[in-house]
């Protein structure tokens, strides 16, 4: 019997676009996105926000554009910040123009929506003049009306024929610099809709399960519906949609990543749920080490045991380890060997140390010289 490496994951072939400066697609690493929830005129409050999620990892940050004075406002924030910034644009195809001349890297937008051909034509010609590259983005919730009377409901068959038809659009307009998305509240539909995509096309696809509700229960089905995705090859850049500050959907999206093998940014913590085993409070003990821990970017791992029945094992696997023992201390690993003994009362402090001693040796190994560890800005 023959089994596939069960870690191998074979990426769907797409074609890479770009977005700013940022590749999306081909061999490119999936990106992880997020958007902003300030008022697009309270030009200071969105700078802030997009540079908490620079911060924080994000490789691009959507702006909403509803009206004229967004997009006069974004062009400040364009300059103020160095991640790609996408305009968000509904129905009106003016604001797209100006989003595009303002220094947008991407419009998201729907062509079928913004009028006539002659609108069309003038919003990918600013897209062209500009270097503006464009995602089409269908949405279970918003399916054009001519499509719902003939499916009857929100169905897969319905968003990939609206996505195609959008896209259509844009080709007869010798426009290929585009992603797509066909997002849905519901995992499944949103699933089947994505699979039946990535068999239509060779476009990069946009991954996200819309409206997928608070932190809790969006992390839980944005891991589910991305995550299945991910795992079968499909998908090119994710936004994760929570209900939450924007800086825990570009967590949650480095998690999922993390956790396929696909990309590593900061430490993955590895620990167990705790009994009646453990030595230490584990629970409190992995909350405070990952708290402390969000400023380190660089890969690497650290696992966090309550007994010797894992703990040995699973610090064998990780860059730094530490597994309880009985009388107040455990024992210490590195490089996935056993190294000292640590009381229990100092392991937050000796932990965050030597993870940070160790992020500076994997950088300094990285750019050849003696570089600090890849820290992201201080709050």
């Amino acid at each position: 019997m023959s089994i596939r490496p069960y870690r191998d994951i074979a990426r769907r072939k797409s074609r890479k676009i770009r977005v700013g400066s940022v590749e999306v697609g081909g061999d490119a690493p999936i990106t992880v996105q997020s958007m902003t929830n300030t008022l697009t005129t309270d030009i200071q409050g969105t700078i802030r926000q997009v540079k908490a999620l620079e911060a924080a990892g994000a490789d691009i940050v959507r702006i909403s554009c509803p009206d004229e004075e967004s997009t006069a406002a974004l062009k400040s924030i364009v300059r103020a910040v160095q991640v790609p910034i996408v305009a968000d644009i509904h129905f009106h195809y003016k604001r797209g123009i100006e989003a595009a001349k303002a220094g947008a890297a991407c419009l998201r937008i729907n062509p079928g929506n913004i009028g006539s051909p002659a609108r069309v034509r003038e919003v990918v010609q600013a897209a062209k003049d500009h270097g503006v590259s464009m995602r089409i983005g269908v949405n279970a919730g918003s399916l054009e009306k001519e499509l719902l009377e003939r499916y009857g409901e929100p169905c897969p068959e319905a968003m990939v024929e609206s996505a195609l038809n959008h896209a259509r659009i844009l080709e007869d307009n010798d426009f290929r610099e585009f992603k797509i998305s066909v997002k849905a509240s519901d995992v499944f539909l949103a699933a089947a809709a994505y699979q039946g995509l990535a068999e239509a096309c060779d476009y990069p696809l946009h991954l996200g399960v819309t409206e997928a509700g608070g932190l809790m229960t969006g992390t839980v089905k944005s891991s589910i519906g991305i995550g299945s995705l991910l795992w079968a090859g499909i998908g090119d850049t994710i936004r994760v949609s929570l209900s939450a500050d924007p800086v825990e959907e570009i967590r949650v999206g480095f998690d999922i990543l993390k956790s396929l093998g696909l990309r590593h940014r900061g430490v993955n913590v590895i620990a167990c749920p705790s009994c009646a085993r453990q030595g230490f409070d584990v629970i409190k003990t992995v909350a405070i080490i990952e708290d402390r821990l969000k400023h380190i970017t660089t890969p690497m791992s650290l696992s966090i045991i309550g007994c010797v029945v894992n703990g040995p094992g699973e610090a064998a696997q990780t860059d730094i380890g530490f597994t309880g023992g009985g009388a107040g201390s455990g024992m210490v690993y590195v490089a996935g060997k056993p190294d000292h003994k640590m009381d229990n009362t100092k392991l937050v402090d000796h932990i965050v140390e030597l993870v940070e001693k160790k992020a500076a040796e994997i950088e300094s190994k990285r750019d050849g010289t003696k570089a600090k560890p890849e820290l992201a800005p201080a709050k």
